[in-house]
């Protein structure tokens, strides 16, 4: 398991269970030992949802931990296939099976590697029109889902209150309504103080699943 994925999906579960006052580490032992597994990735994918299926009060995070072992297979398991694997039948196959799988954290936790890879800082502006590319014709679907990010570019300068009122707003049919305070609150602090991370918990109406993703993010990068 990579090491920065493995500090992610710790750093998500301490901070889910803390506000929730459950203890994780036995969960984070079943998670690990999955991304850990050598076998194949669906099966890993099972695998994980079993272990979810067994722990009802962790499901929240089902579709984000869907995408840090996604995250897994392409630093680590890839490493150990056919070079062109990524563009075989195999794998085109996979992608439609879990075509409905995970958020659009992926496009986040990407960036961020490719940020790390490249030695640049990671701005909004940056992952939308250089990494999404959301102001090329062609990239539509990017555009139409990061619509109301686009719109609210501004809230990085805003406060955490108005920051949450803004994220009321944001309707519910919205792609990126679950993540948008989480996405916002990394992008406006990446190095959040123990207050700046408890103000943020504050203003938040969905307290634990963002803390898990801001934590999750911030120990990422």
């Amino acid at each position: 398991m990579n090491a920065r994925i493995k500090e992610a999906m710790e750093a998500a579960l301490s901070a889910f269970g803390k506000i929730n006052n459950y203890h994780t580490s036995d969960f984070a032992e079943k998670l690990t030992g999955v991304f850990d597994a050598e076998k194949p990735y669906l099966d890993k994918v099972a695998s994980m949802d079993e272990v979810f299926d067994d722990e009802p009060t962790f499901e929240a995070l089902r579709e984000v931990f869907f995408d840090l072992l996604l995250i897994n297979f392409f630093t680590e398991d890839v490493q150990k296939l056919e070079e062109d694997y990524l563009e075989s039948t195999e794998w085109e196959a996979i992608e439609e099976e879990t075509i409905e799988r995970g958020t659009e954290l992926l496009n986040v936790l990407l960036y961020l590697k490719e940020c790390d890879d490249e030695d640049i800082e990671p701005e909004l502006e940056d992952f939308l029109k250089e990494f999404l590319l959301v102001d090329e014709d062609e990239f539509q679907d990017e555009h139409r889902i990061y619509e109301e990010v686009i719109a609210n570019q501004t809230l990085i300068d805003s406060s955490l209150e108005e920051l949450a009122k803004i994220t009321q707003k944001i309707p519910e049919t919205s792609e990126l309504k679950e993540l948008f305070y989480s996405m916002f609150g990394f992008f406006r602090e990446q190095h959040p103080d123990k207050q700046e991370f408890e103000d943020y918990i504050k203003y938040s109406s969905n307290a634990d699943f963002d803390a898990a993703v801001y934590a999750l993010l911030v120990a990422y990068k």
